[in-house]
């Protein structure tokens, strides 16, 4: 296999697991820390990630405790919260602040499919931006004669398979998170 080919493989990887991350923030029906991995918090003059200034956890389906390292943080963290997009309520006792996740009713759940579906989209488009750019080089590459035309073709064929392949991922991928938010 090619450089471009290698090349080519480690960006599509790389775009998948941007694809994970991107659909962790999407909340599902259960509580998980990973809701929260998106809010900064303005703490110590800086804009800081909250998984950053407090520990996480989630001892039942539909609760996460967050528990900052500095108590002085609770007020900002818990403007933070209100601020997102998690649409919820912290409930703050002095110590530590509790976010109740509410039972996700159809029509959020038609809004998570929505939203989960445009990242999935977003991946598919940049796993095919990823093999333009692999035919572009090997186009490149052929009329420069370091490759020959036979294996520009093979070598394009071999960019289609691994495009085919991580499209094919990233509906699995999508397929498994819908299944994750319609589940109750």
């Amino acid at each position: 296999m090619s450089e471009i080919i290698d090349r080519t493989e480690d960006k599509m990887k790389k775009s998948i697991a941007a694809l994970g991350e991107d659909l962790k923030a999407v909340r599902a029906g259960r509580a998980s820390p990973a809701l929260v991995d998106q809010i900064k918090v303005h703490a110590y003059n800086a804009q800081t990630p909250l998984n950053q200034v407090a520990t996480i956890s989630a001892p039942e389906a539909r609760l996460l405790v967050i528990q900052p390292w500095d108590k002085s943080l609770l007020h900002e963290i818990e403007k933070a919260i209100q601020k997102s997009e998690l649409s919820v309520n912290p409930s703050n006792d002095g110590k530590v602040i509790r976010l109740n996740i509410p039972p996700l009713n159809e029509q959020r759940r038609s809004d998570l499919i929505k939203s989960a579906k445009a990242i999935a989209e977003q991946s598919r488009v940049a796993v095919r931006n990823i093999r333009r750019d692999a035919n572009e080089d090997l186009k490149k590459e052929s009329k420069a004669g370091r490759i020959s035309e036979d294996q520009e073709k093979q070598e394009a064929e071999e960019v289609q398979k691994l495009t085919d392949k991580y499209i094919k991922e990233i509906n699995g991928i999508l397929q498994n998170k819908e299944a994750e938010i319609t589940e109750i």
